[in-house]
């Protein structure tokens, strides 16, 4: 059986278990495509194209990428270092985007967003310059978190030799892990989406929790001002 008849096979089989079948629809088709048609490069363009669309899960297409390689379309080496490849261009091409942007652009359009102080964009700046290094190494591991923590590494022109160093060390880390998993675990390959969603269900609550409390703290703030004057 190809890998596109076994994928098909686990689309049923998840389907029957969940109303839309999960993760594993027409982005599991897409690079499944991409990987029978390119081969390992194949794996590494999908995950690139993962940085620059966020939607796209990683935690479907790494495993997916270590299950191909057991089934002999490419090595596990192969499948680890393309798929890195595809994370440091992925990476590099928000980083561009952030030093396009520029701090000075960057300070404009964020002075204009409600209820957003230029302060709050200094304590953000500052937190950055202490702790970038640790940011962008492993942000890498992080959903969400993994693609934006580029843009403001380009921002603040942080040098481009540790930013690639520190993206490919964090990327290497995490897209083994997923790579090995989907490689050792064969056809059930999939099983390692379900408890990604998971720890990515749990960030986005952290996220929209955390907004939450900056909406409230700055509509407060904004009233007692409002009160003292």
């Amino acid at each position: 059986m190809s890998i596109t008849q076994t994928v098909q096979t686990i689309h049923v089989a998840a389907a029957t278990t969940t109303s839309d079948g999960s993760a594993l629809g027409a982005v599991t088709d897409w690079a499944v495509n991409l990987m029978e048609t390119i081969g390992a490069p194949g794996a590494g363009l999908a995950v690139a194209l993962e940085n620059l669309f966020p939607p796209l899960p990683s935690e479907v297409i790494l495993p997916l990428a270590g299950f191909t390689a057991s089934r002999g379309n490419f090595s596990l080496f192969e499948a680890i270092l393309w798929t890195t490849i595809g994370s440091v261009v992925g990476a590099y091409a928000l980083y561009a985007l952030g030093a396009w942007l520029g701090r000075d652009r960057m300070r404009r359009l964020v002075s204009k967003v409600p209820l957003i102080d230029l302060e709050d964009v200094d304590k953000v700046e500052a937190w950055f310059n202490r702790h970038g290094y640790s940011a962008v190494f492993f942000g890498r591991m992080i959903p969400l978190f993994r693609s934006l923590v580029s843009i403001p590494a380009g921002i603040e022109r942080m040098p481009v030799g540790k930013f690639l160093l520190l993206t490919a060390a964090g990327s290497l880390i995490w897209n083994s892990i997923f790579v090995l998993a989907g490689f050792y675990l064969g056809e059930n390959w999939h099983i390692v989406e379900q408890y990604a969603s998971t720890f990515q269900r749990i960030v986005i609550v952290g996220i929209i929790l955390f907004l939450l409390y900056f909406v409230v703290s700055k509509v407060r703030k904004y009233r007692a001002k409002k009160r003292i004057q």
